[in-house]
């Protein structure tokens, strides 16, 4: 079964939204310590890479207002995202997964290793419908079929379609 898989009362994904205002100085900057954040944060929440983690320097002569870096860790159950600003030590970073992850651990991870002075949250619960097999819009039915797959209905309802 896949990790991604979940019962009907679950949504499809949990999205964690982290501003980090004020951070260490230097670290919006460190390519390598930003990398290793991106490498060590996947494990410690129990995630799978799809590969390693990508990172850039956004170029700060085209772009003074966004000098920093830009990462991301491909999961198999979704992403991990970095966006530094160096000349504001500001640093936001998503963390998007189709299965629960102890927050308050993510929380903690990040202030250990950017040590900001403010850290506003964000957690959103994202395709809470996804899993229905009942919603206003239609009707989910999977039955046992002897071929060995299973047969899956799906019927539309008729307040959607007379709209």
């Amino acid at each position: 079964m896949s990790s991604c898989k979940k019962q009907a009362s679950q949504a499809f994904g949990y999205q964690l939204l982290l501003d980090l205002y004020n951070c260490r100085a230097g670290v919006c900057d460190d390519l390598g310590l930003c990398y290793q954040f991106l490498d060590e944060i996947v494990e410690k929440l129990g995630m799978s890479k799809q590969s390693p983690p990508s990172i850039f320097r956004s170029p700060d002569d085209q772009f003074p207002d966004k000098a920093g870096l830009s990462g991301w860790a491909p999961l198999i159950e979704s992403s991990i995202v970095i966006h530094t600003l160096s000349q504001t030590d500001f640093i936001s970073i998503d963390i998007y997964c189709c299965k629960r992850f102890d927050i308050d651990f993510a929380k903690n991870f990040c202030r250990q290793y950017f040590s900001p002075k403010r850290m506003d949250v964000q957690y959103i619960e994202r395709g809470k419908d996804y899993y229905k097999t009942e919603t206003d819009y239609h009707r989910l039915t999977v039955e046992k079929s002897t071929a060995g797959k299973p047969e899956v209905t799906l019927v539309e309802k008729e307040s959607v379609r007379a709209s």
